[in-house]
Order: C-alpha cells, then structure tokens, then sequence
C-alpha cells in the first residue's frame, strides 16, 4: 500500500481530513473552496428532484452528508468507502436521518446494476488501485437517466503540471490526460457530458440516457 492510501487509511488522519486537510490541499490546486465544490455537486447531480445518490470513497461523509441535506425529500445518499477509520469519522461527524454508509471497494461494488439515480467521486480516483475499473462500476450502478459527477486530478501540459504529477506520483497519487474520462463516459453511452478544469483538478459530469 502506498504512502497516500496508508494516510486515508490512519486513524488520525481521517480526524483531520474533512476540517483541515481537504479544504486546504484542494485550494492550493484548484483555487476552489470547499464549497464551490459542494455547489457545484448538487447541480451536477441534478438533486432539485429525489434521488438515491452513491458517493464513492466518500471517506469521512463531508460530501455525503450534504448531498443528503440538499436532496430532494424522499431521496437518500449513500457513502461508500474502503477506509475503516474514515468511515467511523463519517458515522461520528456525518450522520442523519437520510444518509448512510457502507464499507466496499470501488472496484468491486455491492449493488445492482442500475440502481442509483445518481453517482459520484470527489477527489478519491486517483487513490484508487484500478480507478478505470472503478470509473465503469459507476457507469455499471448509475440508473437510466441517471447523473454521473466526478473530481479527479489533471495532468496540465505545462511544466508545473508535469513537476506536479511527478512527485505526487511519487506518493501513489494518478495524475489523468484531460481526454481519459471524456472517453471512457462516451465509449460506455452516456451522453451531455461536460468537463471543467481548474487547476490540476478536472471536473466531468454526464447522463445515461433513458
């Protein structure tokens, strides 16, 4: 296990990750706070109407718990991580009567076909062992006419993107060309998908047709 999937994985790390970790790093690479990013989900996800929503490696429940709050009523969010200690810090800090959460692997997840009406990744596939695999299995669960939404790392031309990507490389952190994720929702059907960069983040969200 590499260096950055052993911090998510480590007790203490997961008691600072939503307060200070988080927020920080992602402003630091994006020049986006914490909640433009919250915004933004919901529009992707399109949650003005219910929906059961699947936040992968949803670590302590920072996203998952608002996605639940901004849902629609009689909708339902749903957390989903590898990480023991991260998911008893979502348990303790993220809890509410429309959210919960369930350990599993992304690559691997364990649920039907189909049957989300909305799924998504924050900041979390390029920890992932696999993240296409991982990419699919969201494609795999995500309802017709369903939203997919995800933030991952950008793999800017430039030479501060290419620094960057080297040494986070050097950690276990996956940097993407920008026409990775664009391809992989096209090749697997879904359609209106839109791309965002900021930074050395990406932004992609999309629809599985009806």
């Amino acid at each position: 296990m590499n260096l950055a999937r052993r911090l998510m994985n480590h007790p203490a790390f997961a008691l600072v990750y939503e307060r200070v970790w988080r927020p920080t790093s992602f402003f630091l690479v994006s020049g986006r706070t914490m909640g433009a990013d919250r915004a933004d989900a919901v529009r992707a996800l399109r949650l003005d109407r219910p929906r059961t929503v699947l936040d992968i490696a949803c670590g302590p429940g920072n996203f998952t718990r608002h996605l639940s709050e901004e849902n629609a009523p009689g909708g339902h969010a749903v957390g989903i991580d590898f990480s023991v200690p991260m998911l008893r810090q979502a348990r303790a800090d993220n809890t509410g009567p429309d959210v919960s959460y369930v350990r599993g692997d992304a690559r691997q997840l364990p649920f039907p076909d189909e049957s989300f009406d909305a799924v998504c990744c924050f900041g979390a596939l390029y920890l992932i062992p696999d993240p296409l695999v991982a990419a699919r299995e969201m494609v795999r669960v995500l309802a017709p006419g369903g939203r997919i939404a995800i933030s991952t790392s950008y793999r800017h031309p430039n030479w501060f993107g290419r620094v960057s990507a080297s040494i986070c490389g050097l950690i276990g952190v996956r940097f993407f060309d920008n026409d990775v994720f664009p391809k992989l929702f096209a090749e697997a059907g879904l359609v209106d998908v839109e791309q965002q960069v900021h930074g050395l983040l990406q932004y992609l969200s999309a629809t599985r047709p009806e």
